[in-house]
């Protein structure tokens, strides 16, 4: 088994030689606004044909070369309400479906040029969220197998989307780090008895989750804004995306304000906040699930990684988002904006608005930037699913966005 967790980056030096370069490799596109709805011709003509934004204006030579250079999206019905500018950055628009297909590409491109990964090797993944997807998706599109270990509770969608690929998924019972047959546990085991073909991928330690970020994503954001961002906004599932961006641009401007939206049953809100990584529901008796105690799937830890090790010095604020908070606010933008998101994207924009009525910015047409990292069609059978939620206790309550749009 190999695995590339070991190679690691110098804060001072390879963080800022980054950031500084980063966005010269960028090809990045614009898309053009929607000019108006006309009737369009029968005889093919271009008068009353609506102008639609292209995501590429040439043959691309794969599947791969569609990942990143996402649009930037205004959500209209919180900015208004707010007198802010909320953007979304639509990670839901990359062929695996979510911002993890960036860090799946890097994870293993970074394999292969240092010789872990050769033709014929297998990548192993343990993974709760859509990393698993994305690790299957780009492993077959470069010719690897690939199998992904899953907690069982794990939403159905995300399993079979795996198996789609043709992926290897094992499903194992939700338990602590420490144990041995927890799912990251699991499968770097799985890979040490593959032989040298087995590869590891490890996206909670290994740094290429990070540097898919700071020189991806956050150039991008940087450019699609023009550099006018207030704030960025992010979960933390690895760390990788909030610790990527964040950095970037802290290099950029040392006064835009990054801050991490966490979801209930996480400790990280009270590791920003106080300094101890604890969560209440770690109390005895008040758990529904064994890791973070959340109908919110790919965000939240009970434990520091190496990627959220690289976010904390430069964090500046947490706010943590209930259940509760987090449907009503998917609701809401699907009602308004005709977006319809999954869970970790939902508590990312309970944040936002958290974020502006904390900092007195309402009003004050300020840029908050976030990511809108999955789309809800993955989560029908529990976050958007009425049954599973009643069983929880969970209701959809469109008061608790009122009193944040207040």
């Amino acid at each position: 088994m190999t695995s590339s967790s070991s190679v690691t980056i110098t804060k001072t030096q390879a963080v800022l030689a980054i950031c500084a370069t980063a966005g010269a490799a960028l090809a990045l596109r614009t898309i053009p606004k929607q000019r108006g709805r006309r009737n369009a011709r029968v005889d093919g003509s271009t008068e009353h044909v609506i102008e639609l934004g292209s995501r590429s204006a040439h043959i691309v030579p794969g599947v791969l070369e569609l990942i990143g250079n996402t649009p930037l999206i205004r959500i209209k019905s919180l900015s208004n309400a707010l007198g802010v500018e909320i953007l979304g950055k639509a990670e839901f628009l990359n062929p695996g479906g979510s911002v993890k297909d960036r860090v799946a590409l890097q994870i293993i491109t970074e394999a292969e040029t240092h010789g872990y990964l050769r033709p014929g090797g297998h990548v192993f993944e343990g993974t709760s969220g859509s990393t698993g997807i994305s690790i299957a998706m780009v492993a077959k599109a470069k010719g690897y197998g690939a199998t992904i270990v899953m907690p069982d509770d794990t939403a159905v969608e995300k399993m079979r989307s795996v198996e789609a690929y043709g992926a290897t998924v094992e499903r194992v019972r939700p338990a602590g780090i420490v144990d041995k047959r927890q799912y990251v546990n699991r499968a770097k085991h799985l890979a040490l008895e593959h032989g040298p073909a087995g590869y590891f991928a490890d996206q909670f330690e290994n740094q290429a989750n990070f540097r898919a970020h700071v020189s991806g994503t956050a150039p991008e954001l940087w450019k699609q804004t023009g550099g006018n961002v207030d704030a960025f906004v992010s979960g933390a599932g690895t760390g990788g995306t909030i610790s990527g961006v964040g950095t970037f641009l802290k290099h950029k401007r040392k006064d835009i304000r990054i801050v991490l939206a966490d979801c209930q049953g996480s400790g990280l809100y009270n590791k920003v906040k106080h300094g101890v990584m604890y969560s209440q529901r770690e109390s005895e008796g008040t758990r529904r699930r064994h890791q973070v105690d959340t109908v919110v799937e790919g965000i939240g830890l009970n434990r520091l990684t190496a990627n959220v090790e690289l976010a904390l010095p430069i964090i500046d604020d947490a706010f943590q988002v209930s259940d509760a908070e987090a449907v009503a606010m998917a609701h809401y933008v699907s009602a308004h904006d005709g977006l319809l998101l999954g869970s970790s994207s939902a508590v990312n924009l309970v944040t936002c608005c958290k974020l502006v009525r904390a900092m007195g910015w309402k009003g004050s047409q300020r840029v908050i930037t976030t990511i809108l990292c999955d789309s809800g069609s993955r989560h029908f059978s529990k976050f958007w699913n009425e049954e599973y939620l009643r069983r929880t206790g969970i209701t959809n309550d469109p008061e608790l966005i009122a009193t944040l749009l207040r």
